[in-house]
């Protein structure tokens, strides 16, 4: 999130998560793992909260990595963001529900951030930045599908349809429904976001949290190139409703996904 030739590409979209951040301990070694297995190509990024750069496939910024800087102690992950009109506004609201706001709002280049934590404990970013439209699923290396693994999906539909005002948007635009047993939000007519049922230590054996999956173009291939670069796999290759799927984990233990989603 910030300036520069691909960042153009970089947009807020309210109310969905329209932004992906690693946060890894080694940014030279993460990049030496994405990049490879995702076609990524990285481009500086503004630094105020330690080194940042941007990923970009396809002429456009997709991601961001970073180290985080001074007293953050964060572990290896991906952060999903969700726009929003006000950081300030759905800071509140967080807080108002008896979730945990962790970090900020703060301002920086791009707009400005916050990290916080639903009631159920899975993390999330806030980000009130240039408003745009939902990116193409058609682009190899995006962040195509989010999904939250939590164990109650629908007490997770209400907090999160409360701090992003998911009831009375433009329905031409956005929309929440209920589809292949998850919770699905729907921006620009796409599905790109859902919130399903699974126990903590399920089969991620994870607590709750946001799964990000990137598109790519044949999952099988990804999975076997992520552990020839170090990563492991979390499980065999699956076919979900939206694509077939692969866990992965990163070598410094940062766990995401890929998909081969339908066309």
């Amino acid at each position: 999130m910030g300036s520069g030739e691909a960042t153009a590409a970089v947009r807020c979209v309210a109310a969905v998560p329209c932004w992906v951040s690693l946060v890894a301990r080694d940014l030279d070694a993460a990049k030496a793992f994405y990049g490879p297995l995702l076609g990524w190509e990285f481009e500086p990024a503004p630094d105020r909260f330690g080194p940042y750069v941007h990923a970009v496939a396809g002429g456009e910024a997709v991601a961001g990595l970073g180290v985080a800087g001074g007293d953050w102690d964060m572990s290896v992950a991906w952060t999903s963001f969700f726009g929003t009109e006000s950081a300030d506004a759905a800071a509140d609201a967080v807080r108002e529900r008896g979730a945990t706001l962790a970090v900020g709002p703060l301002a920086f280049d791009a707009g400005r951030v916050a990290f916080a934590a639903d009631p159920a404990g899975a993390l999330f970013g806030i980000w009130e930045g240039p408003p745009g439209r939902a990116r193409q699923l058609d682009l190899p290396g995006a962040p195509v599908w989010i999904e939250l693994r939590t164990p109650d999906p629908f007490a997770a539909a209400l907090f999160y349809g409360e701090v992003f005002r998911w009831d009375g948007r433009d329905p031409e635009r956005f929309e929440v429904r209920w589809e292949h047993d998850r919770v699905v939000l729907r921006a620009e007519g796409h599905s790109v976001a859902a919130l399903a049922s699974e126990q903590a230590g399920g089969p991620t054996g994870m607590r709750p949290h946001w799964e990000v999956s990137f598109s790519v173009p044949d999952t099988d291939a990804a999975l076997l190139g992520a552990e020839a670069l170090g990563g492991t796999a979390i499980g065999p290759a699956f076919d979900s409703p939206y694509g077939r799927v692969a866990r992965l984990q990163d070598p410094e233990g940062g766990r995401f996904a890929v998909i081969s989603p339908k066309r």
